[in-house]
């Protein structure tokens, strides 16, 4: 049971991190004492998905659904959590916005 918690702290910390990093790629925006984008509204982060690397914003909420965490897993796989530029989600614009219509 300790190790499932420990996993699932590091895993948080994690994503924390993530959340932390995301940037509009260049866009020039402010940004709070934390280093965190002013545009993106508290409990939210940002999110690039698709061909054209589009910008969304969506709740934290998001990464309690199994769905979300299955494009969370399939970023990991393909860019590793050490990458720079944002968390990219590997699918189309399409699947994203019918995933994430269904689980708000």
């Amino acid at each position: 049971m300790a190790a499932k918690r420990s996993s699932k702290l590091t895993q948080t910390a994690m994503l924390k991190q993530i959340i932390k990093r995301c940037s509009s790629l260049g866009k020039k925006q402010c940004y709070d004492e934390e280093g965190l984008p002013l545009d993106v509204p508290k409990g939210h982060f940002p999110v690039y998905v698709g061909e054209n690397r589009t910008r969304y914003i969506v709740p934290i909420t998001f990464l309690s659904h199994p769905e979300f965490l299955i494009l969370l897993q399939q970023a990991e796989e393909e860019f590793g959590f050490h990458h720079m530029g944002g968390l990219t989600i590997p699918c189309e614009e399409v699947v994203f916005l019918s995933l994430t219509s269904m689980i708000r």
